[in-house]
């Protein structure tokens, strides 16, 4: 069984955002980037079919040099193989992505492709359907229980007040929402043996695709601006709880006008 996992290179959830200097990007400097977090939950699913039923995990990803730190954590975790596709992923749209993963995707062995639900950051979920489009292949999507066997998988997907069972037969697209399981850690010892496994890297010519295919201005960012600071909290004397209670309801009407 054969898998891809496509991943995204995404600043940690707890870092401090600040726009870069053209107003149209995000100011890399001293940002801790990660593997998107839903895309954790996909690579983890992948392995643990590999260790049920064999076969390789190969991690692809569309990006700048350091998203190749991101294939590294893969490789670490237990992913067999990696393929970088180099470029400035911020300068493509979703279509553009799509295409350079899914001529990517042609070219090694898969039986299911894996993405997480969207990706942390532009919240981007449109992506894994695409590629699966463009390959021709079914889709489940929001997945939190998987089984795969005899050429089909059977998916779970928690729907308003139910729970939706597909089948699809492979290759298949799966995106995978939280839940589905829980990622494991790198130990030392899959650190240590990540360093021996070589990334494949290609370019959008290497595919067989130019830079108009992914960077065609379908989608362009005009500007990107941080959200007001919040002013701070107003404290209100709780000594009298009748009191502080007609406060409470007088600083909704009046000032935060919520009535």
């Amino acid at each position: 069984m054969n898998s891809v996992v496509c991943i995204s290179h995404v600043p940690d959830t707890e870092s401090r955002i600040k726009v870069a200097g053209d107003g149209r990007h995000v100011d890399e400097t001293g940002i801790k980037f990660i593997v998107s977090p839903y895309d954790e939950f996909a690579l983890e699913e992948a392995i643990r079919q590999k260790e049920k039923s064999g076969g390789d995990v190969t991690v692809v990803t569309f990006g700048p040099e350091r998203a190749s730190q991101a294939l590294r954590e893969c490789l670490a975790r237990g992913a067999t193989k990696a393929l970088h596709i180099k470029g400035e992923s911020a300068d493509a749209d979703s279509l553009g992505i799509a295409k350079a993963l899914a001529a990517a995707i042609k070219t090694v062995p898969h039986d299911v492709i894996y993405f997480g639900k969207q990706g942390v950051g532009t919240d981007n979920g449109l992506v894994g359907p695409m590629v699966a489009e463009l390959l021709g292949y079914p889709q489940i999507n929001v997945v939190t229980h998987l089984e795969v066997g005899d050429g089909k998988l059977t998916a779970h997907r928690e729907i308003e007040g139910a729970e939706e069972v597909i089948e699809a037969q492979l290759p298949a697209v799966i995106t995978a929402q939280k839940g589905l399981n829980e990622p494991r850690y790198a130990g030392l010892k899959g650190i240590m043996a990540a360093k021996k496994i070589p990334i494949d890297a290609k370019s959008v010519s290497d595919l067989g695709l130019s830079d108009s295919d992914i960077f065609n201005q379908r989608v362009v960012f005009v500007s990107l601006q941080l959200p007001p600071e919040k002013s701070g909290g107003r404290k209100i004397d709780g000594s009298d709880p009748a009191a502080a209670a007609q406060e409470i309801l007088k600083y909704i009407r009046e000032e935060a006008k919520a009535l």
